[in-house]
């Protein structure tokens, strides 16, 4: 059994809900019912005091310590799995992630997760809750992480993560013009309509925050790039598709894919063969739970986001070259004119 103390401030607008609801709201690492367990158990207290009733309502502001207690989980078998790893140490280790990788197993992925690689990398991570892992990508979502070595370490980490002191930027592509960066502050929850998909709520989501800027713009698409203030489920996706800007190629957020008119036949084809969100992890900035020196990594964006960038380009300079070309313009004045070439012009 490895031990886990977790430290939380519970917001001021949590005021009057149940002990267990904010908690679990705090912690979503862990369920609900596990939460209620440790709970009776008292291994949860607010300022100093233990608590050992789910249903006492809070009053916000209170500090809550969580301890959690993990079971190892022999069935978690180790998969030779291909790593890249960009850095490690004693402590910590940064994953370059691809897309297609799942994190953690769960329902319809028992297994061939980058949990069950870790494990086979190194063993002794089976000390560590969830084999060091801290926070999540999606499955189709490539770039950084960073994983905990030591029960220390991942302390550490989940505690500059819920004070927002980990910095997370990604690279994106959307679906339409957007004309400026700026920042959304949209809580996020569980969509009333369908409960496998995430939503922009008014009430019971939990603070998200995103600050995005546009580093280019394409005939019917943008490249933006998203500085994470927060890290909840699915959060990128849900707040640019709210900003009616989805992210190409996601399957859950995003609309039928909008083809610019004239666009040549090659481009279209890399637009519809673009299969998973246009989104990557690209940079990752901690500080170092030992040493406590501030790191930084950069991982460049993998080749299918190239390649729809170059294509997207691509079509933006076909398109300008076909609205601006000299064929457009009127020339005829009733004087003759001799098109020269640059040879032809003298210096």
């Amino acid at each position: 059994m490895s031990i886990q103390t977790l430290t939380a401030e519970i917001p001021d607008s949590s005021m009057g809900q149940r002990l267990d609801v904010v908690v679990s709201i705090l912690f979503s690492d862990y369920s609900r019912n596990r939460i209620q367990q440790w709970i009776k158990d008292g291994n949860v207290s607010l300022d100093g005091e233990v608590w050992q009733k789910p249903r006492m309502p809070v009053m916000g502001g209170e500090t809550v310590q969580l301890v959690a207690e993990i079971e190892e989980d022999a069935s978690l078998v180790a998969q030779e799995i291909p790593l890249n790893i960009v850095y490690e140490d004693d402590s910590i280790m940064i994953i370059n992630k691809p897309a297609g990788l799942v994190v953690h197993p769960g329902a319809g992925n028992p297994d061939g997760t980058l949990l069950n690689a870790l494990l086979f990398h190194n063993d002794s991570l089976r000390e560590v809750p969830r084999a060091g892992i801290v926070h999540r990508l999606d499955k189709d979502t490539s770039g950084l992480m960073v994983v905990a070595k030591t029960v220390p370490a991942q302390t550490s980490l989940v505690s500059q993560l819920q004070k927002h002191d980990v910095e997370r930027i990604y690279d994106a592509v959307v679906v339409g013009k957007m004309k400026a960066g700026g920042t959304i502050d949209k809580p996020i929850g569980r969509s009333n309509k369908d409960r496998k998909k995430m939503a922009v709520r008014v009430m019971g989501g939990k603070e998200a925050v995103s600050h995005y800027r546009v580093l280019e713009h394409f005939r019917e698409h943008s490249r933006v790039r998203v500085k994470l203030e927060t890290g909840r489920t699915h959060q990128i996706r849900v707040h640019m598709a709210y900003l009616g800007f989805p992210l190409i190629g996601d399957p859950t957020y995003g609309e039928r894919l909008r083809i610019p008119k004239k666009m040549i036949d090659e481009i279209v084809d890399v637009l519809r063969g673009f299969k998973r969100q246009a989104l990557h992890a690209g940079a990752l900035s901690l500080t170092h739970p030992m040493t406590g020196k501030v790191m930084k990594w950069k991982a460049p964006m993998p080749d299918d986001m190239v390649d729809l960038i170059d294509a997207l380009r691509d079509d933006m300079e076909e398109f300008e070259a076909m609205s601006y070309g000299y064929d457009d313009f009127d020339y005829d004045y009733g004087v003759e004119v001799e098109w020269v070439t640059d040879e032809d012009i003298p210096e």
